[in-house]
């Protein structure tokens, strides 16, 4: 499987596409409203960089207590459900004179049954592509996230200057209505991946399973910790131009198109060990220059050249598929995914509490250079291994 058209010819994949994708404009269009309502009842750079990024930190509660489930539970009733519950909860955030402590309380839970949505996706993608198909599946779903979110932050800001937040939030659960029921209507009934029932015991056994191996280890702190450390740098886009966030978020989207276009179509085996190093640190190292607080084309130019690295992950993703075994596969890109989204919820507290005392320019210079740090001291245990493939750890 070596083009975009093959994989679109696998059954059931066009209506995964389609709930991703719709589910992703969702997030974002609700994701930019709340975080701009949020910042305009508080001013808090800090509050407003949570409400577009902190529930992601519940799913390292759901990763905790409820990833086995994502293995255990019908793939379309789960990704129909999980976007159904999403558009309930964002409608509720437009209830007039709603308390900030309350919405952030809802984004908690949601946050914590979204750490499903990852796991059951990237686990029924791994059944509907063979396995020499998943890395350009996940490029192709990679892709849509990053054309979705230029047109969604876009469309996003206008939605909130012409409309209003609230009138924004609504759009986002009317889409995220419409992306289940694409899953429910489009995708075909299957039996969970794995018997048994799910348990907070069995989520525990299978990520110490998970966790036990050295190689996976490195590979789940790569895709983790310097990604989100970023995210927390595009959380502060708000505070740092309230007029241009729209613009810098759909430009961030833009340079990772751009990245998993190159990465997952046309760079070849041979290369992609050989870039994974290089791309992992060109994800940070161009916000260094906000310490200089640089004029928006300068900005924007740095923003994009530095999320072409987002598609580092690829190469990881592709490494971890190769380290996991099959029964397992679901638990596993659903810990990489909720763990990934937990720390950009901790990037986000971190950037918006350093922007708070600091400024949100200078806040994104400092997170860029923690997250060049991680990247260089994780370097060692990533360098690529002379011979075939690693096999899989059980």
């Amino acid at each position: 499987m070596r083009t975009y058209q093959e994989v679109f010819r696998a059954p059931e994949f066009t209506p995964l596409f389609l709930t991703s994708g719709t589910q992703v404009a969702a997030q974002t269009v609700s994701g930019l409203a709340l975080g701009t309502l949020v910042f305009t009842r508080t001013g808090s750079p800090l509050l407003s960089a949570l409400a577009m990024f902190g529930p992601s930190l519940a799913q390292l509660i759901g990763a905790t207590t409820l990833l086995a489930a994502a293995d255990r539970l019908p793939p379309r009733a789960a990704l129909a459900g999980i976007a159904l519950l999403f558009g309930l909860g964002t409608a509720a955030q437009v209830v007039p004179g709603l308390p900030v402590w309350a919405a952030f309380v809802m984004l908690l839970v949601l946050g914590m049954v979204a750490s499903l949505g990852g796991g059951v996706r990237y686990g029924l993608l791994s059944q509907i592509l063979p396995r020499e198909g998943y890395l350009l599946g996940r490029s192709v779903l990679n892709m849509s996230v990053g054309t979705v979110q230029i047109c969604g932050f876009a469309l996003g800001g206008v939605l909130v200057t012409t409309l209003s937040p609230r009138g924004t939030l609504l759009i986002g659960a009317a889409l995220y209505l419409a992306a289940a029921a694409f899953a429910r209507f489009g995708l075909a009934r299957r039996a969970p991946r794995a018997a048994g029932r799910p348990s907070v015991t069995e989520t525990w056994r299978n990520n110490a399973r998970l966790w036990s191996s050295r190689p996976r280890r490195y590979v789940y702190l790569a895709l983790w910790v310097p990604n989100g450390l970023i995210v927390g740098c595009e959380s502060l886009y708000v505070p740092y131009a309230p007029a241009h966030a729209g613009l810098l978020l759909a430009c961030a989207a833009l340079g990772m198109l751009a990245g998993d276009t190159l990465t997952g179509r046309f760079v070849p085996q041979r290369w992609r060990e050989r870039l994974g190093a290089p791309l992992r640190l060109l994800l940070a190292a161009p916000y260094l220059v906000f310490a200089l607080h640089p004029s928006l084309p300068l900005a924007v130019a740095a923003v994009v050249l530095a999320s072409i690295g987002y598609s580092a992950s690829l190469l990881l993703q592709e490494r971890l598929m190769a380290l996991t075994p099959e029964e397992l596969s679901g638990q596993a890109f659903g810990l990489q995914s909720s763990g990934l989204l937990a720390m950009q919820g901790v990037g986000a507290a971190l950037a918006g509490a350093v922007a708070q005392r600091t400024s949100p320019a200078t806040a994104m210079a400092v997170i860029a250079l923690l997250s060049v740090t991680v990247t260089l001291t994780l370097a060692p245990g990533l360098r690529p291994t002379p011979g075939p493939a690693p096999a899989v750890t059980h």
